[in-house]
């Protein structure tokens, strides 16, 4: 089954032996084989301390490997969405919505109009002058992904940004951020400890051991795009999921 937004001539992300050592000796990921394709949804599971969000940092460059390359394609602006909201306290919604865009010289009526258009996607439309410390932690969020997503990235990397939100909510933002994904066809790559959202907003789930974290199965999500809430209910659904919760309570020897 093709996956939705996917450019198939070439890769958005790859990776070839890469690994991480860090100073203290530390071994955090053993050399890591992977490709993800443009358009691509991927999102990276595994036990806490394996090493998915130092693998998010070395593709975002905040962090170089130890050893071996990561190669992203040369026009893949990036942006990355952190688990806490991570907001100015001083700005209004419109004006964290922009701020991304203005570091990047974006010009002012370009940043209000795409500010407008996020805002309207994740249902902040009408909070514009509102300040951070109004939204509840579901609107930070959403605020926080539509920052990311009016940079109009190529590549959006988000560690764990649904973590904090209640169950409701997460779903919600989880079919807020396929919306955005499916209009602006940036390639998504996805840490969450969560197996059913990694099923439910993926085209593959990459499952990784303890640390050092390596990569133990690239597993395609056989569900066509676009994707309704009926999804969870479905046997199929529950089959994938309990598969790769199994193949992880495994590999911890829970």
């Amino acid at each position: 089954m093709p996956v939705a937004n996917a450019d198939t001539t070439g890769s958005a992300i790859s990776l070839r032996a890469a690994s991480m050592t860090y100073e203290s000796g530390l071994r955090a990921l053993e050399p890591i084989d992977i490709d993800i394709a443009a358009g691509e949804f991927v999102s990276i599971v595994g036990p806490s301390g394996c090493g998915k969000s130092t693998l998010l940092r070395i593709v975002a460059r905040l962090l170089r490997p130890s050893s071996g390359t990561c190669e992203r394609s040369g026009d893949s602006v990036a942006a990355f969405v952190f688990q806490e909201p991570a907001l100015l306290p001083w700005l209004n919604v419109a004006k964290n919505a922009e701020l991304l865009m203005e570091l990047e010289g974006v010009p002012a009526e370009q940043r209000k109009l795409r500010a407008a258009d996020v805002l309207r996607i994740v249902g902040l439309s009408g909070f514009e002058r509102e300040y951070p410390h109004r939204l509840s932690g579901g609107m930070r969020m959403r605020l926080s992904l539509a920052r990311a997503v009016a940079l109009a990235p190529r590549l959006l990397l988000l560690d764990e940004p649904l973590a904090a939100v209640d169950e409701l909510t997460r779903e919600v933002l989880q079919d807020e951020l396929l919306q955005m994904w499916s209009d602006a066809g940036f390639t998504a790559l996805f840490v969450t400890h969560n197996v059913q959202e990694a099923v439910y907003l993926s085209s593959r789930v990459l499952v990784m051991s303890e640390r050092p974290g390596s990569l133990m199965a690239a597993i395609d999500v056989p569900f066509a795009y676009p994707r309704t809430p009926e999804l969870r209910g479905t046997a199929e659904f529950a089959q994938l999921t309990s598969t790769i919760s199994r193949m992880l309570r495994a590999r911890s020897g829970a």
